[in-house]
């Protein structure tokens, strides 16, 4: 029999997708738990209306991203401000937290700062990268110089 799941099942499928199961597993447990739909033509068709949606909400959102993206590559580099010793070095170290307020300062992008990796550790001033990962495979490298108060 086949149905559409409605909810995430365990090594059978994630939801709005079409998956083959047994008459009585489909019967009794997915049909009555309301984690799946008899796969009937009213069904299929609400489905085909729910994955043209969810299309072109993924198109959208990777249009927004790969803006972001080119905002985010254009120069100037961001700059971060750090108290620093006489030497140079600076005090504490930089996060991904500083990064996130510095995007959201002088890019104008709120990124969530778990997105945000720092490739080398910074301990003092000058030039250096970090990693954004926004899922679904698109990344991009942001250059930061650190700079003394």
């Amino acid at each position: 029999m086949q149905v559409v799941l409605i909810k995430d099942v365990d090594n059978l499928g994630a939801p709005d997708e079409l998956v083959t199961v047994k008459n009585g597993y489909a019967r009794n447990y997915l049909i009555p738990q309301k984690f799946a739909v008899e796969a009937n033509p009213s069904n299929l068709k609400q489905l085909n209306e729910r994955l043209k949606v969810k299309a072109k909400k993924a198109a959208a959102m990777l249009a927004e991203i790969n803006k972001v993206i080119e905002v985010l590559q254009a120069e100037p580099a961001l700059k971060l401000g750090a108290k620093t010793g006489t030497s140079g070095k600076i005090f504490g170290s930089v996060t991904s937290l500083q990064i996130a307020r510095a995007i959201r300062e002088q890019k104008g992008y709120d990124i969530d700062r778990k997105h945000i990796s720092i490739v080398d550790e910074v301990k003092e001033l000058g030039t250096y990268k970090a990693n954004i990962d926004f899922g679904n495979g698109n990344a991009t490298e942001v250059n930061f110089e650190v700079v003394g108060e």
